[in-house]
């Protein structure tokens, strides 16, 4: 028969190791927190004092886009506590975008500065981590280096202009001191004429060009619909293309995509483009004409299938006053690339003598 009163003190016995086992655990786990506790504090230490040390502007907004922390360069950068200001407000008329895709333009106090911006969302989702680093003096030392370049291939093409501009000039006197003669008839001076009008249109296209690559930086910046431009160049491009006896194809996939810049001034270098593919081409060819968004660019694609170029030639196509057609300025294609790079794009070029060529221009969606 079983002792109740045994019964009892096996319980308390059980009772007292389970607490005893209970407090070692609890005492184990006070540890492991109080140890946690302690990292978490060093953890936070090292990231204040990182943020602190950073030259970048760093501000962690919470889901409702309020800062939640800032480190004290991007409040030196906006001279202000952003510490529970909505930042989307904040930044409404201070932050625009430039023609430089993920580079902002910062108006404080009336002075002007150059940032990039990267917003990265936390992984929790509960916000996001917006990265501003001061890039104006790299911006202004990449636009001296643009100018610089300018100027260099203006000085190395002084004695190239001189001969450009020799030869018709020569030819337009030449024509102009027939016409005083008595004894032309009406129909000889008609033809002498034009073609002293000719050799001085030629001129001025030429100072004109020169004059626009020397200039290298666009004027007004506006946005517009891509699309639009492309139905636009198509209509002046498609009869002068059709009359020479060429197929002519233009399509955009861009929708009402716009894109901000100098219109006048990407027009132009499209049209060239598309000129110079009418020129290289014989009866019977095609050209496609083609603009689509890639990503944050505009991307528009010139194509022929003409006689293509020779690899040698190609790297000199964009050099001022090279040209292989006797009419020719030789800064068509020198004025088109700085149009593009002045948009944040460049010009590209794929060729193989006898199976056409294709120039693709970019451009910065941005502008």
């Amino acid at each position: 028969m079983t002792d109740p009163a045994a019964e009892d003190r096996l319980d308390a016995r059980q009772l007292a190791d389970a607490f005893r086992q209970f407090s070692l655990a609890s005492e184990a786990l006070t540890g492991a927190y109080a140890g946690l506790q302690t990292q978490v504090g060093q953890l936070t230490e090292r990231l204040s004092v990182l943020m602190g040390a950073l030259p970048a502007g760093v501000v962690v907004l919470d889901r409702d886009a309020r800062v939640v922390q800032a480190n004290k360069a991007v409040e030196s950068m906006f001279g202000v506590v952003l510490a529970g200001i909505h930042w989307t407000d904040f930044c409404a008329g201070r932050l625009t975008e430039t023609e430089t895709p993920g580079e902002w333009q910062l108006e404080l106090g009336g002075e002007t500065r150059r940032v990039t911006r990267v917003d990265a969302p936390l992984e929790s989702g509960e916000g996001r981590i917006v990265l501003l680093t001061d890039v104006t003096d790299a911006h202004r030392m990449r636009l001296a280096a643009e100018r610089n370049e300018r100027l260099a291939a203006m000085g190395e093409m002084v004695a190239g202009l001189a001969h450009q501009l020799r030869t018709p000039l020569s030819a337009a006197l030449l024509y102009t001191a027939t016409l005083v003669q008595q004894d032309m008839g009406p129909a000889d001076k008609e033809r002498v004429g034009s073609r002293a009008l000719e050799r001085l249109r030629h001129l001025e296209k030429l100072i004109r060009d020169m004059l626009l690559f020397a200039r290298g930086e666009t004027l007004g910046r506006e946005p517009f619909a891509i699309c639009d431009l492309v139905a636009e160049l198509a209509q002046t491009l498609e009869p002068v293309a059709r009359a020479r006896g060429l197929r002519f194809d233009a399509t955009c996939t861009c929708g009402a995509t716009r894109v901000v810049g100098d219109r006048k001034a990407i027009a132009g270098a499209l049209t060239n483009l598309l000129e110079n593919a009418v020129q290289a081409l014989d009866a019977g060819g095609s050209i496609c004409f083609r603009a689509e968004q890639d990503g944050m660019q505009a991307r528009f694609r010139v194509a022929d299938d003409g006689r293509g170029i020779e690899p040698a030639l190609q790297s000199r196509l964009f050099e001022p006053f090279f040209t292989t057609r006797s009419d020719g300025t030789g800064l068509g294609l020198a004025i088109a690339r700085g149009v593009a790079r002045a948009h944040g794009g460049d010009i590209g070029i794929e060729s193989e003598p006898g199976r056409g060529s294709t120039f693709t221009l970019t451009l910065a969606m941005g502008g």
